[in-house]
């Protein structure tokens, strides 16, 4: 009986030195108005989260052979695995990081289930999506108010010749549901 209760401290106090010094947000739900729909974002690490949204969202048509003049609503779910650089900067300069406020690099990757579409005459059906990499911004207020723009490069794959293409988020919403751990100001 004894060791079990030495193990059970010993594993408590594994869990709480490890939970120390986070200055991620533990977990936030963010209503998406830009791009309508929900986003999800864990902190795992010090300074990194997941990131994950399900949403309508503007993209490219990379069917196309000008993708860039034809822009549309598609739902996607995409997920970023954020590392926010400057946290330790924003806080040392008394700039607040609530709600994980900070710049972030990040791998993305994006699934788009437009359904059946015609794109310049020809029958485009399937999925697509894309991988890449990203730099971002990510600011959020005590009202809630919470916005993003993340812009970087991707190989866009799908029912079509794959190809590197831009990537550009936008995320502006607001903080709905929160659970806070962030040491920041």
């Amino acid at each position: 009986m004894r060791s079990f209760l030495v193990l059970a401290m010993l594993c408590f106090g594994t869990f709480v030195h490890s939970q120390y010094g986070k200055n991620c947000e533990i977990r936030q739900i963010k209503l998406n108005i830009f791009n309508p729909g929900l986003e999800y974002e864990m902190g795992i690490g010090v300074n990194s989260t997941l990131d994950f949204r399900v949403a309508w969202q503007v993209a490219l048509e990379p069917a196309s052979t000008e993708p860039y003049d034809n822009l549309d609503f598609f739902p996607a779910i995409t997920a970023q695995y954020r590392y926010y650089h400057n946290f330790n900067g924003r806080y040392h300069r008394r700039r607040s990081i609530y709600g994980n406020s900070g710049n972030y690099i990040a791998p993305t990757v994006a699934m788009f289930s437009p359904g059946e579409r015609i794109v310049e005459g020809q029958l485009v059906d399937g999925v697509h999506g894309y991988g890449g990499l990203v730099y971002g911004i990510q600011r959020s207020y005590n009202s809630g108010l919470s916005f993003s723009i993340d812009a970087g490069a991707g190989y866009y794959a799908g029912p079509f010749k794959g190809t590197i293409l831009p990537v550009v988020n936008l995320s502006i919403g607001w903080i709905i549901s929160e659970k806070r751990w962030c040491v920041g100001l």
